[in-house]
């Protein structure tokens, strides 16, 4: 079956835009295939600098031909409704329509038949739509032309079959229209002039031979190779960077791998400063000694080869390069002359929010409520309370300033430089960790607290005047600080009540027009329960017994919470925990039923004299043994015998249900049988809401 290529051959599209713009071609190209009743076997995308591309496989020739039937007005109905039927459908008379009878009465029914199209009509029509619809982030006009797009095309390919379709794309103004062809241009430099190709086999090696690595993993693949190859050389590894990896293979063709050198004197410069400076400015990827430390050595990706084997390429980057390091050592030797104490007063300059104050303010209060942390997880609150009074100083510094993504990094050096405690330092640094699932957490005691106090501060500050995540949208990243939370009290085991915690950051604010801090406690408690299903099911947790567990109420230590969440997993997931649960629902379902009806509560205390069956009885005393012997477990936080206790409960639950009518003629036995029937809810419901768990 035919075979379609597509390229759009334009100047250099910008290497964030490229992946993505590959994947939304794909996306739009094969939804209108589908809604024009096209069939492929398989679809490729993909993106260099100077082109996108799309490859599908196994279309057919023709659309298939298709028999539409449209439902009308009953036989005899008005005129007016079969008038306003027969425009629906596009037809003038009723002669054109069946009757027909459908066991309710006989109706007109409009059928047209539609024979199919040849693909390559279709298609023409298709590409040019889906450049009109293509959702470049930013895009630009050029000339006199009228259409957007990300960067001035040059060409497009549109071949079906081997054959160029007919058709073109209109630019608008008097740039007039871009012809569908079959020839495209290979690398900028080494291979400028124009060749024609016959299909994607043909495309696909003919770019090779021009210069041009099409695929995108096959690129960074090579640039990966490359650059540890050539660290091997030096004795050296490449430091790891996937988000530069990526970055690189959006600006090159032809990756050429090249060795460059940092002069000495800049090593003595944090070695984040120099990767920093490096990967944001130059592209260049970092080399490491057999210790770990970042060498004076770094790898330019370049996108051509040169007589001179690149050493032209390799000057002007080590030029370059001195010139940002300069900059870069000369910010840091400045920084240096002044202690981060004394720079705590300039953060009174810098608003954190309109609504919550200065970052002066937001130290301040990160203060108290670290120091309180610290005593709850017997850290040093003292330290803990100078690391919060510095944790932010380093953010009116000339480095920082200069490179954002070494803030709190650069407190530490500069700490650690003024002779602090070492805890402190740490503290600074790692204060804003974790900064996402994939960040590493903290865990010294110090830095524990004053992480979790500039997190606290932030989410209660925010839900405190109203500005929570909505959807898709946290502009002030909310979620990621719950859940930053999260991970610092489960991975580090803290037991620390979260309400309390919320109540005291909440007095720590000044500031007026705030929510009550009960209802704010509230709130958070509810948006950490959703934040910690997000946690729990990568490790394996249904959400419906994180539910469970915090319908309950009350409950705001994690760690007792995810314990008791993790021993129920275990109990539903047992034959007798299921069958229980099983039995939960039936007895719950008849209690609310008949609760309904009579219009009343049976939560009263069971009668014993009126148990008159075995079953009852067996029942009545396993369901108090089981609340027995589940208080004082529940109280030692033994959620496992807890759960064990409950499971012996399934033998005389069964029965009951076998032997025993619960709406007995007589109305004081069944009222006592349902009594019987809401203390199995009560008793299960002591360990978690089964009513919320699903199954």
């Amino acid at each position: 079956m035919p075979e379609l290529l597509i390229e759009f051959f334009s100047e250099e599209i910008p290497a964030r835009m490229q992946a993505r713009a590959a994947d939304d071609l794909k996306r739009l190209v094969t939804e209108k295939l589908a809604a024009n009743g096209l069939t492929f076997a398989s679809a490729e995308a993909h993106s260099t600098p100077r082109r996108l591309a799309l490859v599908i496989d196994g279309l057919p020739e023709r659309t298939a031909d298709v028999r539409e039937e449209k439902k009308g007005p009953r036989v005899g109905s008005p005129e007016q409704a079969v008038a306003g039927f027969l425009k629906s459908a596009g037809l003038t008379s009723l002669d054109q329509c069946e009757q027909r009878d459908t066991g309710k009465g006989v109706f007109y029914f409009a059928v047209a038949e539609k024979k199919g199209r040849a693909t390559a009509e279709v298609l023409a029509e298709i590409i040019p739509a889906v450049m009109g619809d293509f959702p470049w982030p930013k895009s630009m006009r050029w000339g006199t032309g009228t259409v957007r797009w990300v960067r001035p095309l040059h060409s497009i390919i549109a071949l079906f079959g081997g054959a160029v379709l007919e058709g073109s794309f209109d630019l608008g103004g008097s740039q007039g229209k871009l012809a569908f062809g079959n020839s495209t241009r290979g690398h900028r430099f080494l291979s400028p002039d124009a060749f024609t190709v016959t299909g994607f086999a043909d495309y696909k090696a003919k770019l090779r031979a021009a210069h041009v690595v099409l695929d995108r993993a096959e690129r960074k693949a090579k640039i990966k190779a490359d650059a540890e190859a050539l660290a091997a050389q030096e004795g050296l590894t490449l430091s790891p960077d996937d988000g530069l990896l990526e970055e690189v293979a959006g600006l090159v063709e032809w990756p050429v791998a090249l060795v460059g050198t940092i002069d000495e004197k800049f090593m003595d410069v944090p070695s984040e400063v120099l990767i920093t400076s490096m990967r944001t400015h130059q592209k260049y990827f970092a080399l490491l000694d057999k210790a770990g430390k970042m060498a004076p050595r770094f790898v330019v990706v370049a996108n051509t080869v040169t007589a001179d084997e690149g050493k032209a390429i390799v000057a002007g980057n080590e030029r370059v390069l001195r010139a940002r390091l300069s900059d870069a050592k000369f910010f840091w030797d400045q920084d240096r002359k002044t202690k981060l104490e004394d720079r705590v007063s300039k953060l009174g300059a810098i608003t954190f929010h309109a609504k919550l104050g200065t970052v002066a303010e937001k130290v301040t209060r990160v203060q108290v409520l670290a120091a309180e942390i610290a005593r709850a997880i017997g850290a040093d609150a003292d330290a803990a309370t100078r690391a919060a009074l510095l944790s932010k100083a380093d953010l009116v510094t000339e480095v920082v300033g200069e490179f954002p993504e070494v803030q709190g990094i650069m407190g530490r050096y500069y700490a650690l430089g003024e002779g602090e405690n070492p805890a402190v330092a740490e503290a600074i640094a790692e204060h804003y960790k974790p900064l996402g699932p994939s960040d590493s957490c903290p865990t010294a005691p110090v830095s524990v607290a004053v992480a979790l106090a500039d997190k606290l501060d932030t989410l209660v500050g925010f839900f405190a005047i109203d500005e929570k995540p909505t959807g898709s949208k946290d502009p002030y990243a909310l979620r990621r600080a719950a859940l930053g939370i999260i991970r610092l009290i489960l991975e580090n085991g803290l037991r620390l009540n979260l309400t309390q915690l919320f109540k005291a950051a909440h007095g720590a604010y000044t500031v007026g027009g705030f929510a009550a801090a009960d209802g704010v406690a509230t709130d958070l408690m509810a948006f950490f329960a959703d934040r910690l299903k997000v946690t729990l099911r990568d490790q394996g947790v249904r959400h419906d017994l994180v539910d469970a567990v915090f319908a309950l109420g009350g409950e705001d230590d994690l760690v007792r919470l995810l314990a008791r969440v993790k021993a129920l997993q275990t109990f539903v997931g047992s034959e007798e925990g299921a069958n229980l649960l099983a039995a939960y629902k039936r007895a719950s379902n008849i209690v609310r039923i008949e609760e309904k009806k009579d219009g009343k509560a049976y939560d009263q205390p069971v009668d014993p004299a009126l148990l008159t069956l075995a079953e009852e009885k067996d029942l009545y005393g396993a369901l108090s043994g089981a609340g027995e012997t589940a208080r004082p477990l529940l109280a030692k936080e033994d959620f496992t015998g807890t759960m064990a206790a409950l499971a012996r409960l399934r033998g005389p639950v069964d029965a009951f249900f076998d032997k025993v009518t619960v709406n007995a003629e007589q109305a004081d036995l069944r009222a006592n049988r349902l009594r019987l029937l809401s203390q199995i809810r009560a008793t299960l419901n002591a360990v978690a809401d089964f009513s919320r768990i699903e199954g």
